[in-house]
């Protein structure tokens, strides 16, 4: 293998590690991957929303975007959208996670009290209700 070879490949590893801390430079997304790994179970939108008490549009767009960077999993049963944490794929990725799992407990204090009191509203492990903060919903719902 030549440098050139090793240089390129450096080059898109940087590249693609820069992307990924773009993606995680917006707070909301950064909470969203936070409380997912803190889960450690697939977790619904409409749960996501209500406890970070962001609209389920601007969630559905967040997640998408950890999706995209491989970030977190989505997988639909009926009309839920459920979405979990991916699995560490190297060495970054892994070093990644644990970053974000070490900011400072109280950054996500309010998203953590809000997180356990919507999970009580499951049955059977499963989200049975949409969205329960009336503000989130679109006007007219």
């Amino acid at each position: 293998m030549n440098a050139h070879m090793n240089n390129s490949r450096g080059a898109a590893a940087l590249q693609e590690g820069i992307e990924t801390l773009k993606v995680l430079a917006e707070p909301v997304r950064l909470r969203i991957l936070r409380l997912l790994l803190s889960a450690g179970k697939e977790i619904c939108v409409c749960e996501l929303a209500d406890s970070l008490l962001v609209p389920q549009y601007a969630v559905s767009r967040h997640v998408k975007e950890l999706e995209r960077e491989g970030l977190v999993r989505s997988r639909r049963e009926g009309k839920w959208v459920y979405y979990s944490a991916e699995k560490p794929g190297g060495g970054f990725h892994k070093k990644l996670l644990q970053a974000v799992l070490a900011l400072p407990e109280n950054s996500a204090r309010e998203d953590q009290k809000n997180f356990a009191k919507r999970l009580k509203l499951r049955a059977g492990g499963k989200c049975i209700l949409g969205i329960q903060n009336k503000n989130l919903l679109p006007k007219g719902a």
